[in-house]
């Protein structure tokens, strides 16, 4: 399952800059979450009226600002994820996933609450998935290379 997230993080990311500018803002506008619209004045002047308008709450986790936050997010659920999925299971892994991206984003319109910028990214959920790996596997190592600079540090 961490692959097909991957897979799909990445598929609506190369159609996302596949618009054309125009479209793009369009599609950032209704899938991206601006935490104004839920907790703002925007809320107070027209507030939300059915279910999908909080699609945002969950497609936001799915939408990245740049290549490199895409690959970032992807490379960090690569390194993490499958373990978790390993001992959750495909399913409560994606719904725990799904779930700590609907947190995430729901404890990032409270606290912006007026705020007008779209938010999007898969970081909330994998923050979640990280947090679940350090509670399933506390003394566990981890060895990446890093590069910084150009030159490999071992942390």
């Amino acid at each position: 399952m961490t692959g097909t997230l991957i897979a799909i993080n990445s598929l609506v990311f190369f159609y996302q800059i596949s618009l054309p500018p125009a479209a793009q803002e369009v599609f950032l506008r209704v899938f991206a979450l601006v935490p104004a619209r839920y907790f703002g004045e925007l809320a107070l002047r027209a507030p939300p009226d059915s279910w999908l308008d909080y699609l945002p709450f969950v497609s936001n986790m799915f939408l990245h600002g740049s290549l490199a936050h895409l690959l970032f997010n992807m490379w960090t659920l690569w390194i993490f994820g499958p373990a978790v999925e390993d001992r959750l299971g495909k399913v409560r892994y994606t719904v725990f996933y799904v779930l700590a991206g609907i947190a995430a984003s729901y404890a990032h319109a409270v606290f912006n609450a007026n705020s007008m910028v779209p938010a999007l990214g898969a970081s909330g959920a994998i923050a979640g998935v990280i947090g679940c790996y350090v509670r399933m596997f506390p003394f566990a190592r981890l060895v990446l290379m890093v590069p910084v600079f150009f030159l490999p540090f071992f942390f």
